[in-house]
């Protein structure tokens, strides 16, 4: 291994383990499966003597639909071997007939004023309301699909100058800004293109450039927006185009929408360099624990991999009608949005319970749901009684989404806006997560979230305490152990060599080659170029539909088997332990307190509602 990462095979770009691997010197596993007979010592009286004589004990294991996660790892692995699977083993690794997300009725008609349902609203008064356990308790109920945190800039002092314009070009002027070249339009409203119709594909074209040239047409376009305020004090893009084909004696068909000009949207930008972006991302640890690109308790944070706009920060730079259209966030994880300014946004929203009719509403339009590009007709979810938030987003406002919320977004003024995804350890989360990473595999979209490498990762590190996560965890563990021992004992019984080689700090997790599934542990490798020395990752079927044999393909396991049973075994679930506090209360002393608690407004259509929130035991 020395001799690899020194020689010249360093200078050949690519994944660590595959840099590593040898296809003529690997340590072979045993090919025969390894049995043990069981024998029990029985005393026995003899003519007065004692001696003993030998017994043979029956194995009894346990039918593997049988098997559950209150089994140990080692029933679990004399489950498999016992039940001798011949063919592809396929079973899901979500808890079946388990669910903790909210009961929300679908089939019962809602009223159209209530189609538009208010925004929970959360007005920040200091500091010690952003870090309020009940504050991460309401953002992440199940129930509530997006929270609006008010003045959370203010509260926290959190210097957003930093993540200016001005201050990006002053940083770091020629760093990489992906473009969108998108249509200016209302932004309850996406016309085609002849502007006969609405529609719901939403399609842009994709350029890039610098910050620094951004940054001028960004500065170019507001200049140009004031000038037309001097011809015409109308707002609307549409009334602006009229007034001013009036003047140049251009007239529309007034039975067409005329289709506004042709913006650019800055995306994308990435500021996970800490070098580079130091003091942005130093400010951002101002942020509550949960609200964090990393904290212990974030499930991103255990990927041990970049993930891009994931766990670290992206920007966004915008002008008026940039959209960013809509969607689910990767594997349905929460996301953090803050709003630099110093214009507004506009936010759509709908909860994870309706995503499925939306899909629906994709494919009648001929727009691919999860890879396409799409903006709801508003009249169309109504209709389809989904009710929609909607709500302005302003200056140091931070939008939390909700695990699984489907939203899209559009600029009101020139603005930038900072988001990254979080992972909340908790059962609601986790549940929708591994059921995105099933229905990617179904429709054989990537998973960018690799979940059972970090199911994996967040046993080893996380002493969870909530009986649902840790359920829901634990039976993932056990249907992961199920799948490797079976394919591991059918591999073996054919006579396929396995080789050992295990994973090193900061090695990302693999996906097949050609369909983009998470290959975990067992990873099936070919040479794609023998006389560059390259190597391609390919799932079992893959692996298979090249050569059914397995004939030329290298199979690497990366972690022993003992390795998993220890984890599975040794991933248990934690006693909660609350400390005990005593406070003064208005007059009322209240001993045992769970916690402390916590104060902060909600408004919701003028209506302002308080919190205070607090347990005795």
């Amino acid at each position: 291994e020395k001799k690899n990462k020194t020689g010249p095979d360093r200078k050949i770009n690519r994944p660590p383990l595959l840099a590593r691997v040898n296809l003529l010197n690997l340590q072979e596993l045993s090919k025969i499966p390894l049995k043990e007979l069981r024998i029990c010592l029985v005393r026995v009286d003899s003519g007065g003597r004692e001696t003993f004589i030998a017994s043979e004990i029956e194995q009894k294991t346990m039918p593997l639909n049988a098997i559950n996660i209150k089994n140990s790892a080692t029933e679990v692995i004399q489950a498999c071997k016992g039940a001798n699977i011949k063919s592809k083993f396929r079973e899901s690794y979500l808890l079946p007939a388990f669910s903790v997300k909210p009961i929300l009725s679908t089939e019962t008609p809602i009223p159209r004023e209530k189609l538009n349902p208010p925004t929970p609203s959360i007005y920040l008064e200091s500091k010690r309301d952003a870090f309020s356990p009940v504050l991460l308790q309401f953002c992440t109920d199940p129930k509530n699909a997006v929270t609006v945190i008010r003045g959370l800039a203010g509260s926290l002092r959190l210097n957003l100058g930093l993540f200016s314009t001005k201050s990006l070009v002053e940083a770091n002027s020629e760093h990489a800004v992906e473009v969108r070249t998108q249509v200016q339009q209302p932004a309850d409203e996406n016309w085609n293109h002849s502007g006969s119709a609405q529609t719901w594909p939403c399609e842009s074209s994709r350029s890039h450039t610098t910050i620094a040239k951004y940054a001028q047409y960004q500065a170019s376009s507001f200049q140009e927006s004031l000038q037309v305020e001097i011809v015409t004090m109308s707002a609307s893009v549409g009334s602006e185009i009229n007034s001013i084909s009036r003047l140049t004696g251009v007239t529309s068909n007034s039975e067409q929408k005329t289709i506004g000009k042709i913006i650019k949207f800055g995306t994308n930008i990435d500021l996970s360099d800490p070098k580079r972006w130091k003091l942005q991302l130093q400010e951002l640890l101002k942020l509550p624990a949960f609200m964090r690109v990393s904290s212990s308790a974030n499930m991103l944070s255990h990927v041990g991999q970049t993930i891009l706009g994931m766990n670290t920060v992206q920007l966004y730079m915008k002008v008026p009608g940039s959209r960013t259209p809509g969607h689910q966030e990767n594997n349905n994880f929460c996301s953090v949005n803050i709003n630099i300014g110093p214009g507004d946004c506009e936010w759509f929203a709908v909860h994870e319970q309706y995503w499925k009719a939306i899909s629906d509403l994709c494919e009648k339009h001929t727009v691919d749901y999860l890879t396409g590009s799409w903006w709801p007709v508003l009249e169309d979810l109504y209709r389809s009684n989904i009710p929609v938030y909607r709500f302005i987003q302003r200056p140091g406002d931070l939008v939390w989404i909700n695990a699984g919320t489907v939203h899209w977004v559009q600029a009101v003024g020139w603005c930038n806006n900072i988001a990254w995804n979080v992972g909340p350890l908790n059962a609601y989360q986790y549940q929708l997560a591994l059921e995105r990473f099933e229905w990617n595999e179904f429709k054989k979209v990537k998973s960018i979230v690799p979940m059972i490498h970090v199911s994996w990762n967040v046993a080893r590190t996380i002493k969870i305490t909530d009986p649902n996560t840790f359920k829901m965890i634990k039976h993932c563990l056990l249907q992961s152990i199920k799948h490797i021992q079976i394919l591991r004992d059918q591999l073996v019984s054919a006579g396929k060599k396995i080789s050992y080689q295990s994973r090193v700090k900061d090695e990302p997790a693999y996906y097949c080659n050609e369909c983009d599934v998470e290959v975990f542990n067992l990873l099936f490798v070919t040479s794609e170029n023998s006389s560059r020395k390259t190597y391609v990752v390919h799932c079992e079927d893959c692996a298979r539909e090249q050569s059914p044999s397995l004939s030329g393909v290298v199979v690497l396991e990366q972690y022993r088997i003992s390795e998993l049973m220890n984890t599975y075994d040794n991933f248990t679930l934690v006693r909660q332990t609350f400390i005990r506090t005593h406070i003064t209360c208005e007059n009322v002393t209240c001993s045992n307190i769970l916690f402390d608690f916590s104060f902060f407004f909600i408004r919701q259509k003028g209506f302002i509602f308080s919190i205070l929130e607090f347990i005795i035991l």
